[in-house]
């Protein structure tokens, strides 16, 4: 755990990275299973990831996420996009994987899948789209601490159109909606004002409170 947290202390939101530099494929693999594996609400995994390396869908999307230089200079860009909407095929289908891995049929998990089928669908849309995305940053935390482990730089991005980037990576069409964008690769020997600041984050003390 010392390690972890020396490693936690080392990651910074890059401002500069190496456009000479290619994050391995081995290393990209690691962290996309890292976010493969994490939680999310009811086991659903609402969301999927695209690895964008083509440069020209790169500039692109950069013009729509405030210029900034990561989103093109990066090995790779990882666009989280989250459900836009719950259906009963979505659900069904996680359910059905789940027995079909598991090789059994277990009377509350059906229970709990109608419970699901009859309420989530019947929502509206941007309530549960807006639940999606929340599971995306689950898994954007995942991805953060398995960059950081694999000693390669990630900065998570909220600065871009979402609209634009749907339209670019053609994300409506299968019925997704871009949440959050994660350059990876490695920083510039020079010219990122951040790297030598010292990490700030409030004391514990201010942080956490104990009720017991």
């Amino acid at each position: 755990m010392s390690d972890l947290l020396q490693t936690l202390q080392w990651r910074y939101a890059t401002k500069k990275m190496d456009p000479t530099k290619k994050v391995a494929k081995e290393k990209i693999d690691r962290i996309l299973e890292a976010v493969r594996l994490t939680a999310s609400s009811s086991g659903l995994q609402q969301y999927e990831m695209f690895v964008v390396t083509n440069d020209a869908l790169r500039q692109q999307i950069r013009a729509h996420a405030w210029n900034q230089a990561q989103v093109t200079e990066a090995s790779h860009l990882l666009v989280f996009a989250a459900w836009d909407n719950y259906t009963a095929e979505r659900i069904n289908a996680m359910f059905d994987l789940v027995n079909a891995e598991r090789g059994i049929r277990n009377e509350g998990w059906e229970a709990y899948r109608q419970q699901l089928l009859s309420t989530y669908p019947q929502r509206d849309a941007q309530t549960n789209f807006e639940h999606a995305a929340r599971q995306a940053y689950i898994g954007l935390g995942s991805a953060l601490i398995a960059a950081a482990e694999e000693k390669v730089d990630a900065t998570p991005m909220e600065g871009f159109d979402p609209a634009k980037v749907d339209e670019i990576l053609k994300l409506r069409e299968r019925g997704l909606r871009s949440v959050i964008l994660l350059p990876v690769g490695y920083r510039a020997d020079e010219g990122d004002w951040l790297v030598d600041l010292k990490k700030v984050r409030r004391p514990l003390s201010q942080f956490v409170t104990e009720v017991a």
